[in-house]
Formats: C-alpha cells, sequence, structure tokens
C-alpha cells in the first residue's frame, strides 16, 4: 500500500479511488433510470414487464441449462398439482 510521511495512508491516491467510486456510483444510478424508462415506456405499448425482467434472465442462461431448469419446475409444478 502507498504511504504518505504523516500517517502510512497515501491520500492523493486514497482520494482519487473513492472519486473514481463515487463517478461509476453515480453513472450507475443513470442507467438505472434509463433502465426504468424502457421499462415504462414497453409498459406503455402493452409489453408486460415482469415476464419481460423473465426472459432477460432467461437469455443469460445457456440453452442447456435454461432446458435444464424448465425440467426441473415442470418436475415441481407436476408434484403439486400445478401442471396442466
Amino acid at each position: 500500500m502507498a504511504k504518505s510521511a504523516s500517517n502510512g495512508v497515501d491520500s492523493k491516491k486514497l482520494t482519487a479511488f473513492l472519486d473514481r467510486i463515487e463517478r461509476l456510483k453515480e453513472e450507475q444510478k443513470a442507467i438505472g433510470d434509463d433502465v426504468k424508462d424502457i421499462f415504462k415506456e414497453a409498459k406503455g405499448e402493452g409489453f408486460d414487464v415482469k415476464i419481460m425482467r423473465k426472459v432477460l434472465t432467461l437469455r443469460k442462461i445457456s440453452p442447456d441449462k435454461r432446458r435444464e431448469e424448465q425440467e426441473i419446475l415442470d418436475l415441481y409444478l407436476q408434484s403439486l398439482g400445478l401442471f396442466d
């Protein structure tokens, strides 16, 4: 760790790291607001936002893993009498 002469902490480097983190957090919030706006727009066009969120989650999963999870879900639903 870089150190200053006074207390063992390089305050300039620490401040630089903290400034970068704060800047990224601000950008992250702005991006989150943009995503909310897109969902709001989609909802206004008649899309089901809850389902869109599920689709986004499923798109991140490989086809094999998605198929495996669907099979387990079907098995559980069937065992509970919720599967037609």
